[in-house]
């Protein structure tokens, strides 16, 4: 671009300001459509982004790559369970599947509702039978104390490792670490306090907890040999369709069922769920997005009909400058700068507005909010777009207007 074409746009540019300037309260409800269009558009993906990042959050909380087996259902008079009813999974299972290639560790738990006492303190709590390998697989390291080891999980010690909130509830503010409580009975050493994990996606406290060594919960507390779920952490995000294929087949194998015969089991990939809750907030995210933009749409038809009264009260001056010397493409190029800059000046400010909805919400909602440059720029070019779109006609009615005709018009 030459400088003197910089030069004349820069001109017709100042002269656009100017011109809507001299209008400033048509101008501002002029743009108003546009400046609710985009800031609802921002604030509503800003929901959006940020329920998915909390949805992959929780799920994260779970553990990394995460699959769990689950035990099958049974079908009796035509009733169907649900699955977990059968007991098909043992130990053994658990430490076949902890040699198949795509596996990185796993754990066979076994959970139950259980009163734990200390001193004249109880709480109601889940109590969890779990490897050594828990803490890796469910990605939660202990904040004091140590976790139990392989050995005594061999040798079914009475040890065990607390939650944050079941601490909390028994002990108060004392620390947990070399107390004995009472499961079922049965006394227990507390090692370990488990760093605080919050809610799950599926409202549970996952800090509400007592874990001891899975042999110690199926001899001492549950008396059965099965487990109720095996965790498995696969070797990465990519490996876990291989893991969940390899599972799949070697428990098949191990329980002797034929091939025409369903599984008496059942994987579920933690990862499937996140992407269908993401995919569930993306949809919501997008059908409100849409009914945002229809704000747009408006706003460029109040574009639309401000120019057309524009380019009615300005004919004289159109005239004027048809007479002078410029050419139909200089009015055309001059009244789709004032309504790109009207739309461009909304987009600013409807951007402006997004970020403050985005903050309230975050600031006095439970709710937490991401704005992101993408749908930032998406908004200010789709403005652009509104305003040369909508502002064409109006400017090309101008462009085409008689010079003489236009000089006679009172």
């Amino acid at each position: 671009m030459s400088k003197r074409v910089k030069f004349a746009f820069f001109l017709d540019l100042k002269s656009a300001y100017k011109t809507l300037l001299r209008n400033k309260v048509r101008s501002l409800l002029t743009i108003l459509g546009i400046i609710i269009g985009v800031g609802s558009v921002i604030a509503t993906v800003s929901i959006g982004q940020g329920a998915s990042v909390a949805i992959q959050s929780s799920i994260n909380s779970m553990g990394s790559n995460l699959l769990i087996i689950l035990p099958g259902s049974s079908s009796l008079g035509g009733i169907h369970t649900g699955f977990g009813v059968l007991p098909t999974l043992t130990l053994g299972d658990v430490h076949a599947i902890r040699k198949l290639p795509a596996v990185k560790t796993d754990s066979g738990n076994l959970g139950m509702p259980q009163q734990v006492i200390w001193r004249g303190n109880n709480w109601s709590t889940l109590v969890m039978g779990a490897s050594s390998t828990y803490t890796t697989i469910r990605d939660w390291p202990v904040a004091q104390g140590t976790f139990f080891n392989h050995e005594q999980v061999a040798s079914a010690a009475n040890v065990a490792v607390i939650g944050n909130t079941a601490a909390t509830e028994l002990f108060g503010l004392i620390n947990p670490i070399g107390h004995i409580i009472l499961i079922h009975n049965v006394p227990f050493t507390v090692i370990g306090l488990l760093s605080i994990k919050g809610f799950n996606a599926f409202g549970q406290d996952q800090d509400d907890i007592v874990v001891i060594p899975i042999t110690t919960m199926l001899e001492k507390i549950a008396g059965t040999t099965w487990v109720h779920a095996i965790a498995v952490s696969a070797k990465s995000n990519k490996d876990t369709a291989i893991a969940q294929s390899e599972i799949t087949a070697l428990l098949r194998q191990r329980h002797h069922i034929p091939l025409h015969k369903p599984d008496d089991f059942f994987v579920r990939n933690i990862s499937e769920i996140a992407q269908a809750a993401n995919s569930s907030a993306n949809t919501f995210t997008i059908l409100l997005g849409s009914i945002a933009a229809v704000s747009l749409l408006v706003g460029g038809i109040g574009i639309m009909n401000i120019m057309l009264v524009s380019v009615t009260e300005r004919t004289k001056e159109i005239g004027i400058r048809m007479a002078v010397g410029a050419k139909k493409g200089d009015i055309l190029k001059q009244f789709l700068i004032e309504s790109s800059v009207l739309s461009l000046f909304g987009g600013i400010l409807g951007i402006g507005l997004g970020f403050g909805i985005s903050s309230a919400i975050t600031a006095f909602s439970p709710l937490k909010t991401i704005v992101t440059t993408e749908p930032i720029v998406i908004s200010l070019i789709f403005s652009l777009c509104v305003g040369i779109f909508f502002g064409f006609y109006p400017a090309f009615k101008a462009s085409r207007m008689n010079p003489v005709e236009a000089l006679r018009y009172e």
